[in-house]
């Protein structure tokens, strides 16, 4: 217990701690502890992904809220065997912090919500204008967005496949290297988005 109140206390970026990032439902639910199995790589790039996405994100639209982060090898396989999320292979370097992807890259993930975005998307403003200012100003490797209070995943890793998808309208890839859009500025798209 000692152990793991320590490892929470781990500062990843100014505004993030590692606590911000262990909590998970399905863990929860089903009594599964989310605790990384190698500490010091899901550090290292719960780190990265703080100081160079979530920190800038935050700094740009405000407060973000964590809607999870770091899911244990042991929880995925547990959910995905229930039809409730990816399987082991696909969230390595991703949520699961602490294992390297097929091609023996780091990364780490979060899925988050911004409160001032989501109002502003309640009232009907368009998901692809934040997608775009990312893809723009930040060195993520893959993004995804949802419906519910356009919540994303944002991923960073040592080899980012700069790829955007969305289960909102248009749904599918919005864009990823080799697509026509995917290079130059989309300004058009995020002209006063972040002012308050």
């Amino acid at each position: 217990m000692k152990g793991l109140e320590e490892l929470g206390r781990v500062r990843l970026s100014p505004n993030f701690y590692l606590r911000d990032f262990l909590m998970s439902e399905i863990a929860n639910f089903y009594g599964i502890p989310n605790i990384p199995e190698t500490p010091d790589l899901a550090i290292e790039t719960g780190t990265q992904l703080c100081t160079k996405l979530l920190e800038p994100l935050q700094s740009k639209f405000g407060r973000i809220a964590v809607r999870s982060g770091y899911r244990s090898a042991k929880v995925t396989g547990f959910g995905n065997a229930r039809k409730q999320g990816a399987s082991v292979k696909t969230n390595a370097a991703y949520h699961i912090w602490d294992m390297l992807d097929g091609s023996g890259h780091k990364g780490a993930a979060a899925c988050v919500v911004i409160p001032k975005f989501a109002d502003r998307y309640a009232e009907g403003a368009d998901w692809r204008s934040l997608a775009w200012w990312i893809h723009d100003h930040l060195p993520y490797s893959h993004l995804e967005f949802y419906p519910k209070l356009c919540a994303f995943n944002i991923h960073w890793n040592e080899a980012p496949r700069r790829r955007i998808d969305s289960f909102i309208n248009p749904r599918g890839c919005l864009t990823k290297p080799g697509m026509e859009n995917h290079g130059g500025n989309h300004g058009e798209w995020y002209s006063g988005l972040g002012q308050t």
